[in-house]
């Protein structure tokens, strides 16, 4: 039986533009296999939206916490949302 597909949506707070997150994020989900994007918000978060099974998604919401080395992750917010079926992990602008 395939694994159930949800999706999450962090919005995470900090030193965490102009360090790489976004790519970091990016590798980290394609590793596990998820689909969804990672982009730069106004108020200087990034939101990471991410769709797959639910262990990826638990897996990748720690590294998501910790962030790459330059990043000084203050905090995240996560929310469970609506799958979208975007096919690979991309970063937006």
């Amino acid at each position: 039986m395939a694994a159930r597909i949800t999706a999450r949506r962090w919005l995470v707070r900090g030193r965490v533009q102009g360090v790489g997150y976004r790519w970091f994020a990016q590798k980290a989900a394609a590793g596990l296999g998820l689909s969804g994007y990672a982009r730069n918000l106004d108020d200087g978060r990034v939101e990471v939206y991410a769709a797959g099974a639910e262990a990826k998604l638990a897996e990748l919401a720690g590294m998501l916490y910790r962030g790459p080395r330059w990043a000084d992750v203050r905090g995240v917010e996560e929310q469970e949302c609506a799958v979208q079926e975007l096919g690979s992990f991309r970063i937006e602008a």
